[in-house]
């Protein structure tokens, strides 16, 4: 009953606040003292008792009562930061003025006119005395940091101490009291659950603070100037930057959400750690992502090159977060994280024999775009996560994550981010190489059964994305083949699961009609050709598998030498096919925005632009993309994006329902493609289904919307046609083909065993064309991924946030909200 009669003293407290019209004096402690009294026990309750029509009511009527409360709040903080919060009063005090911030900053940032607020001068100072006083921002941000290192609030005192001898905070080095053992820190302190659910609301508060972010458009003219709340909070101006970081960091890479393995243990028990843990690496991502100088940042992939080298020039150093990733180097410490990351990616794939017996984290987004940040700014780290088999526990997640998300399109960011992550790797040889060790199966998935290495898995695993994900994964089939065309060289031995899907592919793609649909579908074909190169130049001794394959089927080879270039042949090829599998009505299709990453340079003109992107139809927003479409160059788009509504049954539970639409990556100057897969293949029994082909194919005859004025002419067949890299598999052809039909004849052989024998034994030295050099197309980064990074994480990050619904409801704008 008491606690009833405080939280109807609050709502009043709020009810005065709103409906006074003549501004509260500041000095009126009693009325103040009510938003942050021992009212209100739990954040849950600041966020019902103060609903968002109030908060926005507030701030259009009684601009100064908002104003005045968002400063006394702030005021309350610092005071207790300087004085170390001693009693348990105090640090309820604290904890309610953190929540009632974390409630009203979302709505003082949709507000243009208020943004700048938490910047300008503080009330009642004259702006000569802006000089002495900081930022109302900046008092808030060094309170929060210096509250985050609390003795007996948020850390486990040193010494003892009390209400009556607290330590000083003005003199504590919070370089001793990071919060977990681990990176740069060796000492182990004890936990408490109070004081890791003190730290999760501090840090909810200080995300709250970056979200700014989310309240800006997503075009590249609206995100120039650095978010200034991180930047600040990153800066040397934070004394607390290193231990910060440091405590984040090792904070994640320690968490074992499994525990002792006692089953079920986490039904039985609370866990403080896991939300701490969860907002650690949110903080993690979103303050590493702040940064517009990136190419400074990352280091050039060189083994003499090092990240601090080029920390240390202009713009490197700016944000400490990144400085000090950047110069992590023992060994030690790169295992230590490797093994947390690993650890927690691999945790939903466990198996156990008692159903649900395990905990299961559900931030593996976050963790793949922290590891993806990691790999990009400190190359060392990715260069010892490629010097062992330990990148394999690393890419199997992936695999996994990619497979079970490739048909559900609220999960595209996901599978963007993980494919990303894969083509960084593949443009190292270790990763190629690495991709030999046998796989074995670790967690049940709907792929074909086979007996194989890594590299088998991952083919077979793109195969599947590219046959049956749905059609907003179109633009990353170039990214897919870029993958497998790295790593081609190094893979010894292909299974013939792996190596009939690689045949099937390229049967697929190299159908006449696909071909003249698009002016870019025939770099999938040279795509598939390199990788085909590759192996039988490089890897021919242990690939009798796939040499057998390409035998079988010669004649997708030959037809595509005797690819017809006349013009009644291209128009009969586009009419069969146009007839049978027409484009939808334009005001039925989905705006077609999606951008693929482009990895990097061409190998030569015509075979690599690693984009498969579509430019949406005139009336579409934003309504510049088709004039970015026609220019040269690489260009970045920003289309808007869709996110569920978070409140909604099925996505409260997790990020992977974020609903992308058209993430904006990189984007080539050549026009975009659509990928069907042809359905006249009998070796994938996922095409078996009209339904998933004709999905899969009827965009393939309407890309000619993109660009109503190109058609395909027998010059522009001829002129890539010519490139096309047959001469070495053609060559081996013509050598083996008369051997094994004789076999066949003399032996009166059946059976394939025999065959593939004689091939194993076999060798084409002397024969086959000079090698062609190993051509690498490594990913390159640029304002447009960087955009959709952010975009990206940003909507991870709102949807993951739902206990309290910090931003639900607020007018976002960096994604679309769609409403279910």
């Amino acid at each position: 009953m008491g606690n009833t009669d405080t939280k109807l003293n609050f709502r009043k407290a709020v009810i005065q606040l709103t409906t006074k019209t003549q501004p509260i004096e500041p000095n009126d402690e009693a009325f103040w003292e009510q938003f942050w009294s021992e009212s209100v026990t739990c954040v849950q309750d600041v966020f019902t008792l103060i609903p968002a029509a109030e908060i926005r009511a507030l701030r259009e009527e009684s601009p100064s009562n908002l104003a005045t409360l968002c400063y006394k709040a702030v005021e309350r903080l610092v005071l207790a930061a300087e004085s170390g919060c001693p009693s348990q009063r105090e640090q309820q005090t604290v904890l309610n003025c953190v929540r009632l911030l974390t409630r009203i900053l979302p709505y003082i940032f949709e507000d243009p006119d208020w943004r700048g607020f938490f910047w300008s001068t503080l009330p009642g100072q004259s702006e000569e005395g802006e000089n002495e006083s900081p930022p109302l921002a900046q008092s808030l941000l060094n309170a929060v940091s210096d509250l985050l290192f609390c003795p007996d609030f948020t850390v486990t005192s040193a010494r003892k101490s009390g209400p009556d001898n607290p330590e000083d905070m003005g003199t504590i080095d919070s370089c001793e009291y990071i919060w977990e053992a681990g990176v740069g820190f060796a000492h182990s302190p004890s936990h408490s659950s109070i004081h890791d659910q003190n730290r999760t609301e501090l840090l909810k508060l200080c995300l709250t603070c970056f979200s700014e972010t989310m309240y800006l458009p997503p075009v590249a003219d609206a995100h120039v100037s650095p978010n200034q709340w991180i930047q600040y909070f990153t800066s040397t101006e934070n004394r607390h930057a290193l231990p910060l970081f440091t405590s984040l960091l090792n904070c994640l890479c320690s968490y074992d959400p499994v525990g002792y393995g006692v089953p079920y243990n986490h039904l039985m028990f609370s866990d403080s750690r896991e939300p701490l843990v969860e907002v650690a690496l949110q903080v993690l991502c979103v303050t590493m992502e702040n940064d517009n100088s990136s190419s400074t940042v990352t280091v050039d992939g060189t083994s003499t090159g090092t990240a601090m080298d080029q920390s240390s020039d202009a713009g490197g150093s700016d944000n400490l977060f990144l400085n000090y990733l950047s110069r992590i180097h023992r060994e030690e410490d790169f295992a230590f994280i490797l093994k947390g990351i690993t650890r927690l990616l691999n945790n939903p794939l466990m198996q156990t024999y008692l159903p649900g017996s395990c905990k299961r984290i559900q931030f593996h987004q976050e963790l793949l775009v922290l590891f993806w940040k990691m790999c990009d700014i400190n190359k060392k780290f990715m260069f010892f996560v490629l010097k062992s088999s330990d990148v394999l526990d690393i890419l199997v997640p992936i695999l996994y994550y990619l497979n079970d998300a490739r048909a559900d399109q609220s999960r595209v960011g996901l599978m963007h981010i993980g494919v990303f992550i894969l083509l960084l790797l593949s443009g190292e040889r270790n990763f190629g190489v690495r991709l030999n060790k046998p796989y074995t199966v670790r967690v049940p998935m709907d792929i074909p059964v086979f007996t194989g290495t890594h590299a088998d898995f991952l083919i077979i695993v793109f195969h599947k994305i590219i046959t049956t994900g749905h059609q907003r994964l179109q633009p990353l089939f170039d990214c897919l083949l870029t993958i497998i065309v790295n790593v081609s060289p190094y893979l010894k031995t292909l299974s013939m699961v792996a190596s009939t899907k690689l045949l099937h592919l390229l049967e697929a793609f190299s159908t006449p009609w696909f071909l003249f649909a698009s002016p870019t579908n025939h770099h999938l074909v040279f795509f598939l050709l390199e990788v085909f190169n590759n192996i039988i130049q490089y890897q021919f001794d242990g690939n009798s598998n796939l040499v057998y394959t390409i035998i079988r089927k010669r004649n997708v080879f030959h037809q595509l030498a005797n690819l017809p270039i006349d013009h009644s042949s291209i128009a009969r090829a586009l009419t069969k096919r146009g007839k049978k599998f027409a484009p939808p009505p334009m005001d039925t299709r989905e705006p077609q925005t999606m951008e693929g990453a482009t990895p990097a340079a061409e190998a030569e003109p015509g075979t690599l632009k690693a984009s498969l992107a579509a430019t949406p139809h005139e009336g579409h927003k934003p309504p510049t993309l088709k004039e970015i479409a026609e220019a040269t160059g690489t260009h970045s788009i920003q289309p808007a994006n869709e996110i569920q509504d978070p409140m909604a049954p099925d996505t409260a539970a997790g990020g992977d329902s974020s609903s992308y639409k058209r993430p904006p990556l990189e984007k080539s100057n050549s026009m975009p493609s659509e990928s069907p897969v042809s359905p006249t293949s009998t070796s994938d029994s996922a095409l078996s289904e009209n339904s998933s082909s004709k999905r899969l194919l009827s965009r393939g005859g309407s890309i000619t919307s993109q660009t109503s004025s190109w058609v395909a002419t027998p010059e522009w067949v001829q002129s890539w046609k010519q490139k096309l890299p047959l001469q070495t598999i053609m060559r081996m052809l013509q050598v083996l083909v008369p051997q094994v039909e004789k076999i066949c004849i003399d032996k009166g052989l059946t059976d394939e065993t025999e065959i593939l024998k004689f091939l194993q034994h076999g060798t084409l030295v002397g024969l086959l064309p000079v090698p062609h050099p190993i051509l690498i197309r490594k990913y390159q980064a640029n304002s447009g991924t960087t955009m959709w990074f952010r975009t990206y994480l940003w909507g991870v990050i709102y949807l993951r946030n739902v206990d309290p619904p910090i931003w639900y409801d607020t007018n976002v704008k960096l994604f679309e909200i769609q409403r279910v």
